[in-house]
């Protein structure tokens, strides 16, 4: 693992500022995920792996990365990480919050939680893959975890032919809603990136459920902004 880090971070020393170091490794309960790097190295991995990013790149930022944050379990663990790195002496520089949302999950309350401990760690708070699906959830907390699918069922995939009015409208309220409470926290949020620009694009076009059609972005599939962007530029500008 030193020498993977130390190869890939110093061969781009002083050209890319800021890596994504350790990568969902908390599961939705709160327990760290058992990959390889947790079976073999055990707990550590986590602190050594952004101790070998800082020693290739001191100058860089290291950063922490998830899905679900707003899950009260997954945020305690994220939280309880995070803190255990910093405390040994080894920088984390932000916490990333994936942010791929579904149109009444998670509650706002519970995001603004999240940014506003994250935050209290120190750490800087990124939306780093945000994306806001309208189609159904198969289960209500349903996040990034790839390794579930579910089987295609007509009602999973209701909006083959086009988005109605009353759900353009409410992800165009929803998206308003996220960047609002950004915005109330610009203090601590440095970044918003989308993960993706065009619907067509969209990895929710096949996940959960393969073969369904989704609207999660900013841009349609023929790439031309949604109306309410236009929205999102003006909230930014009053802030």
């Amino acid at each position: 693992m030193r020498k993977h880090i130390h190869t890939v971070v110093g061969r781009y020393k002083g050209r890319i500022h800021g890596w994504d170091v350790v990568n969902e490794a908390v599961l939705d309960n709160g327990e760290l995920r058992k990959s390889k790097f947790y079976n073999i190295i055990g707990k550590d991995f986590i602190k050594l792996a952004f101790q070998f990013a800082q020693e290739a790149d001191p100058n860089a930022e290291f950063y922490y990365n998830d899905y679900s944050t707003a899950i009260p379990a997954k945020r305690n663990g994220i939280m309880k990480l995070v803190k255990e790195v910093l405390d040994s002496g080894v920088r984390v520089d932000a916490i990333g919050m994936q942010e791929h949302n579904g149109l009444d999950n998670p509650a706002l309350s519970e995001v603004e939680k999240s940014i506003v401990d994250f935050a209290s760690l120190g750490t800087k708070v990124m939306v780093t893959e945000m994306d806001i699906s309208v189609l159904p959830h198969v289960n209500p907390n349903m996040g990034a975890e790839i390794s579930e699918t579910y089987q295609y069922k007509n009602e999973l995939n209701p909006y083959k032919e086009g988005l109605p009015d009353a759900i353009a409208k409410a992800l165009a309220s929803r998206y308003k809603d996220f960047f609002k409470l950004y915005l109330k926290h610009d203090d601590k949020i440095t970044r918003v990136t989308v993960w993706g620009v065009g619907d067509g694009d969209s990895w929710k076009n096949g996940w959960p459920v393969p073969g369904r059609t989704d609207y999660p972005l900013l841009f349609d599939r023929e790439y031309k902004p949604k109306p309410f962007v236009k929205d999102l530029i003006e909230l930014a500008k009053q802030k």
